[in-house]
């Protein structure tokens, strides 16, 4: 069976690298990290449209060196697990862009078309508001439009999906119960 790749999507602080790191966990696999947290780290806050470029290519790398581990991991474990969990997809890039510079560039789009994930799991904004220096949008009224922004996107593309909600144990649950569903 062929490595199954599930993207963990959604609004600012849903939960979405608490949730892939502890899929990864159950499931004895890998998770790839969001690309943009460590750029803006070390480059701080100040970003431009292009600068979204950047952290879009480096999203990609990062996936595909998950893909790299959880292929070698896969292949030292008895049976194999081929599961991939993904903090984040170019989708992410494609809202950020449009929100805030209102373009996308093209050869995103593009690559969107052209990578295949197995299934995406939309994190709800049920989850309190945790403060951080490398959020931006803390208004509930923001949370919820781009939550309605990723929802839409999934709606009208052609992996399975499911919505994620709730807190703590009753979060990952919910999301390993969607996992089971949906693959």
């Amino acid at each position: 069976m062929p490595l199954r790749k599930i993207v963990i999507i959604g609004p600012e602080s849903t939960g979405k690298s608490t949730l892939c790191e502890s899929l990864a966990a159950h499931y004895h696999t890998e998770w790839v990290r969001e690309y943009a947290r460590e750029y803006l780290e070390d480059h701080g806050m100040e970003y431009s449209y292009e600068t979204l470029a950047v952290i879009a290519r480096g999203q990609l790398a990062l996936e595909d060196k998950g893909m790299e581990r959880a292929k070698r991991r896969r292949g030292k474990a008895v049976g194999g697990d081929g599961l991939l969990f993904i903090d984040t997809d170019l989708y992410v890039m494609k809202v950020w862009s449009e929100y805030v510079f209102g373009r996308c560039e093209a050869w995103i789009l593009d690559e969107i078309v052209r990578r295949k994930y197995d299934a995406y799991l939309l994190c709800n904004t049920d989850l309190p508001w945790a403060n951080d220096p490398l959020r931006e949008y803390p208004d509930p009224g923001i949370r919820e439009r781009l939550y309605h922004i990723y929802k839409d996107l999934l709606v009208n593309q052609s992996a399975p999906w499911a919505e994620v909600g709730g807190v703590g144990d009753q979060r990952l649950e919910g999301a390993i119960g969607a996992v089971e569903r949906l693959l």
